[in-house]
């Protein structure tokens, strides 16, 4: 049986992911031991893109050394540590070297110099890391997808078929037999039409398929915060992504999820955490959930959405919230429960000859992809979704122990769907 995993994304208590900038080892000791102290098997680590790389033909070997002594550190503690690369895109700040922004401006997936010199990131880093024992593999960044969309006001435009190269050419960096190899999406590659990131890229490039899963994204402004609707969201998103995976057996890893308090009152976020993980478990799929985030953002830094000052399992001084219990009792309710059972029934999603949807927008809030799966698993059914290519293969149906199909008569597009986290930037979703 395989253990599901659960861990946190840290943020450190001392200076958030300023911290790069002046090391405080300690506080990272005191942290590490108090995250296991909660239960946790793993940390996912951002380094800060600009700090590590703040020039196109220079990499800052100092930076590089101190996110190995970082997962040196968890691996002391005795968790395993998985490392993103280009961050990116953090708490609503973006983070980009000064090579690729204004007087010289460029495009990330696109230019061949900035894509070679991402490669070589990818490879000096890995390079270190890979001789640390508790390290585990990497992500290349956090959501980088939505650098090259709608509603980003400074969008780096590709395709799809770029993006398909992009990915590989990074991934193979990592020796796959050591460790694993990832890229992580906001909510947009599944959600968002004519996106270039696309669901088939999310569900099979890579060793795992990452979701991240945030109801600020109009699923709680739709239907409430605390819906059958929003505490499903994180499960939808995981049986969403195998509807595209050409191996039905890949781990699904819940690499974001956290309680909002934009949309939900301090006092329900520990039963949405609860709600919310006890519902995820029933894919079969997964592989472990991943808590945003362990800290709190200290109250003295300006200019974050107020909401992101309350995501940690422990506040800024390292005390432990009622959140940061409930999520440690799941962890030990549900680490070591044996994987759930099939599905019986299946939303057929119609998709184009490369297998991505028609019509994304369906598959979001308010969609009707959306909103048919959620009445089944309102009604006591383990729904799954399957793409129609699927629905059409009587083995792979009976595989998935589905019996029942559910067509989209009446196909239409998200209606509560938002791709930005917070109302003071929803300005720039008309773009």
């Amino acid at each position: 049986m395989m253990r599901m995993r659960f861990g946190v994304n840290y943020t450190p208590s001392h200076g958030w992911f300023h911290f790069w900038l002046d090391p405080d080892w300690p506080s990272v000791k005191e942290d590490m031991r108090r995250i296991r102290n909660l239960g946790m098997d793993h940390v996912r680590v951002f380094p800060v893109w600009p700090y590590l790389q703040p020039n196109r033909t220079w990499i800052n070997r100092k930076a590089i050394a101190d996110v190995r002594r970082m997962v040196h550190i968890a691996g002391e503690q005795g968790m395993d540590a998985y490392v993103d690369v280009f961050q990116g895109h953090l708490s609503s700040f973006d983070f980009l070297p000064s090579w690729l922004v204004t007087w010289h401006r460029g495009n990330m997936f696109e230019d061949a110099d900035a894509v070679k010199a991402e490669k070589t990131l990818v490879a000096e880093l890995y390079g270190e890391l890979a001789q640390e024992p508790a390290f585990r593999g990497l992500t290349l960044g956090n959501e980088l997808n939505q650098f090259s969309d709608r509603p980003h006001p400074a969008k780096m435009a590709t395709s799809s078929r770029r993006i398909d190269a992009w990915l590989a050419d990074l991934l193979a960096v990592v020796d796959r037999r050591k460790h694993v190899a990832l890229h992580s999406e906001n909510d947009g590659v599944w959600y968002l039409d004519h996106h270039p990131f696309t669901p088939v890229q999310a569900a099979n490039l890579g060793d795992m398929t990452t979701i991240h899963s945030w109801v600020f994204n109009g699923t709680a402004q739709g239907y409430g915060a605390m819906s059958g609707e929003c505490t499903a969201h994180a499960l939808y998103l995981a049986e969403l992504s195998r509807a595209f995976a050409r191996n039905p057996d890949r781990p699904v890893w819940l690499q974001e999820v956290g309680a909002p308090q934009n949309v939900l009152e301090a006092e329900q976020t520990p039963e949405f955490c609860r709600d919310t993980i006890a519902k995820a478990a029933q894919c079969p799929n997964l592989w472990g959930v991943t808590w945003w985030c362990s800290h709190d953002v200290d109250s003295r830094m300006s200019d974050f959405p107020p909401f992101e000052h309350a995501l940690g399992l422990f506040d800024e001084h390292g005390n432990i919230k009622p959140i940061g219990r409930a999520f440690a009792e799941m962890a030990q309710e549900y680490r070591d429960k044996p994987a759930a059972g099939g599905n019986d029934a299946a939303v057929v999603i119609e998709v184009d000859e490369n297998g991505n949807p028609l019509n994304r927008g369906a598959c979001g809030p308010g969609g009707s992809i959306f909103e048919r799966w959620m009445r089944l698993h309102a009604e006591g059914a383990r729904p799954t979704l399957v793409t129609s290519a699927t629905a059409r293969d009587g083995e792979a149906l009976r595989r998935l122990g589905v019996t029942r199909l559910e067509t989209d008569d009446e196909p239409h597009g998200a209606k509560y769907y938002t791709a930005v986290s917070d109302s003071s930037f929803a300005e720039l979703d008309a773009r």
